[in-house]
């Protein structure tokens, strides 16, 4: 079977493919033949070296894909051969056959593909459980999504939308943001000529309620000068490139609150909370009103070029690595 390997962490340009031969399964795992894979960010700094995870050498990238169930393990009696299911890993995702634990395997609904489902996981998964258990969104209350046109940001704006808020949402330029909007934000502004006085006059004064920030650095800064008294600032990554600092003082001032979060440690460490959270994401997708936007697919083989897009910040929503691109 072909797979993706990193032999060493430095540019993705370095990634190989090989045939390596089918995984072993365990009694609690399925054996799954995956149709697409999903590429995200993590991928890309992993690779590098950069993350906080840093595997054993060599390892296989990929935190995500979605295919068809082929084999079942012994101690498995809630899926069956032929069963549609979307897949996750930590990492190891990048290959045409996977050996997947049955906690990490969700059955998708019939009304998504296996590209959409590919894409679906990690950013949806991340983005209701920073609005939901990390900001406390409430119907009503005004949601700042920055980085919206990304994978995570545009899954945000969407489970934000569905949660009653009002939604304004920042990316960098027009042609993202049209997209943004066609997703059902409310207000669309292009933060490179700054964001804060906008919020501002969305909100008549007050700011908003919950920040919901995968972008760090200057865009943190810029959020606590117009935040509402009382908000929830979310971080959930810094692709800005500078981990911000929050100014106590201005916390102080307006009783606000910054939370950290990751959604697969939550899901390790609380899994009932997170298969919650999923039921309702999946609910919400067989009815049409949440949706993986794909705006780049890649064969496998091209897992470089799937990379380049995020590294260069092209990709409108996910990237995919596909058997029908």
């Amino acid at each position: 079977m072909k797979t993706v390997v990193c032999h060493e962490f430095g540019p993705y340009q370095n990634l190989v493919i090989e045939e390596r031969s089918e995984p072993a399964l365990a009694a609690n795992q399925v054996r799954v033949v995956p149709e697409a894979w999903g590429v995200n960010y993590v991928d890309v700094i992993m690779v590098g070296g950069t993350y906080q995870l840093r595997p054993e050498l060599p390892f296989v990238p990929g935190t995500e894909a979605a295919g068809t169930v082929t084999e079942v393990g012994s101690d498995v009696h809630d899926l069956a051969v032929g069963d549609r299911v979307m897949t996750s890993h930590r990492p190891g995702a990048f290959a045409e056959n996977l050996a997947a634990t049955r906690a990490n395997v969700i059955p998708i609904p019939d009304t998504m593909s296996f590209e959409e489902a590919a894409g679906f996981r990690a950013g949806f998964a991340t983005a209701y459980h920073g609005l939901v258990q990390g900001g406390r969104l409430q119907p009503g209350e005004t949601a700042l999504i920055h980085g919206a046109a990304g994978g995570m940001g545009l899954a945000a704006v969407q489970v934000a939308k569905q949660l009653g808020a009002t939604v304004i949402a920042t990316a960098g330029n027009d042609e993202k943001l049209s997209v943004v909007g066609d997703c059902g934000a409310d207000h669309l502004i292009n933060y490179n000529n700054g964001f804060r006085d906008r919020v501002k006059e969305i909100t008549a004064g007050r700011g908003a309620d919950v920040v919901f920030d995968p972008v760090g650095g200057d865009v943190f800064d810029e959020s606590m000068r117009c935040i509402n008294m009382g908000a929830r600032l979310v971080v959930v990554g810094f692709t800005g490139g500078r981990a911000a600092e929050a100014r106590t003082n201005h916390l102080l001032i307006k009783c606000a609150s910054v939370t950290g979060i990751r959604a697969g440690s939550m899901s390790r460490r609380d899994p009932a909370t997170a298969q919650s959270n999923m039921d309702v994401l999946l609910e919400w997708a067989s009815e049409g009103r949440i949706r993986t936007h794909i705006s780049h697919r890649f064969p496998l083989e091209r897992v470089a070029e799937a990379m380049r897009v995020i590294a260069d910040r092209n990709v409108i929503g996910k990237v995919v690595l596909s058997k029908n691109a």
